[in-house]
């Protein structure tokens, strides 16, 4: 946990100097209502840990991260991640007790898959450091990386972010989490890498820094109806936007720092940003052109967004789930 915490407190200072977006003026509507703070919960009144993934499945169905009621799984028998009724924010199914160190990006797949990275390594270096994917009923399905060791190369991750996969089924890791500070060494992992659907490893790109095709700290991943992969460039202060093959498309820098990405069907782009103080919130626009059409001001918002079947909102953040209703319904 040692350098956990150390990635996480380099973060915290690391955002502030990046700096943050012109404010625009006036600023966009907000469409939505309050947010609901604490909106899921465990049984027993078990406190819900922070949490930075949130997804919506191919059914609609909630899913959402726990750590474990804390902000660290190691060493918890706890499940990690739940499936929630939308009704009541309370779990249907609950699933990943005792498989993660720090978990840490969500994705579910068109077969309702379950796929949670580990971002950190557990003190008895037997976790971490790996992307699982799980059946909705638990089962493990595919690990990629090794437990317990961080490197590169294509067979191990350097804190992985996140994950998703391409309609044809290929996964893509955002590698390279704690890669925030100001001062780390040029040759620091943090990459994009694509695998086959088995797991097969066929490519990575790109290298610590701020030009085209460099990351500092990419933080979430999405694809729009074009099939681009959107890259939640977060402390560079942009989303970059790649064809499948790592090549370099375009960027837009007026989503500020985010940290989680959901594209809809007719490719709404939601970005939430949880580091710009004074800024912070949940950005909505356009994945086709990343004009800016809403925002939603949240001093508490989290990493993890994603919008339900029925136009709700949701927020994964370091105090549990926020729930947001638009304002028609209200």
């Amino acid at each position: 946990m040692a350098r956990l915490t150390a990635a996480a407190l380099a973060l915290c200072a690391a955002m502030p100097a990046m700096g943050q977006m012109p404010w625009p003026a006036p600023l966009p509507p907000d469409p939505f209502g309050p947010p609901e703070r604490h909106w899921a919960k465990l049984p027993d009144g078990k406190a819900w840990g922070q949490s930075a993934g949130i997804e919506i499945g191919p059914k609609g169905e909630i899913w959402a991260i726990d750590r474990c009621g804390a902000n660290s799984c190691d060493g918890s028998k706890l499940p990690a991640v739940h499936q929630l009724d939308p009704k009541t924010g309370r779990p249907t199914r609950s699933i990943g007790a005792g498989l993660f160190a720090f978990p840490h990006g969500l994705h579910v797949d068109k077969d309702g898959n379950v796929w949670v990275t580990d971002a950190a390594v557990s003190k008895d270096k037997k976790k971490g450091e790996q992307v699982i994917k799980l059946s909705p009923e638990g089962k493990v399905l595919m690990r990629l990386g090794t437990a317990g060791i961080s490197g590169g190369g294509p067979s191990h991750f350097h804190d992985p972010g996140d994950v998703v996969t391409a309609p044809d089924g290929d996964i893509f890791v955002a590698d390279g989490h704690g890669t925030v500070a100001p001062d780390l060494p040029p040759d620091t992992i943090t990459r994009i890498i694509k695998f086959t659907p088995e797991g097969k490893f066929i490519k990575a790109w790109g290298s610590l820094g701020s030009g085209k095709g460099q990351f500092r700290n990419p933080h979430a991943l999405a694809f729009d109806s074009q099939g681009r992969l959107f890259v939640a460039d977060r402390v560079n202060g942009r989303i970059q936007i790649f064809d499948q093959d790592g090549n370099w498309l375009t960027e837009y820098r007026g989503f500020n720092h985010p940290s989680g990405l959901y594209i809809t069907k007719n490719d709404t782009l939601y970005a939430s940003d949880y580091n710009s103080e004074g800024q912070k919130g949940i950005y909505i626009g356009s994945a086709k052109t990343g004009k800016l059409k809403y925002f939603v001001p949240d001093n508490q918002a989290g990493e993890g967004v994603a919008l339900g079947p029925d136009g709700t909102l949701y927020a994964a953040t370091p105090g549990g789930i926020t729930r947001f209703l638009p304002k028609a319904r209200e």
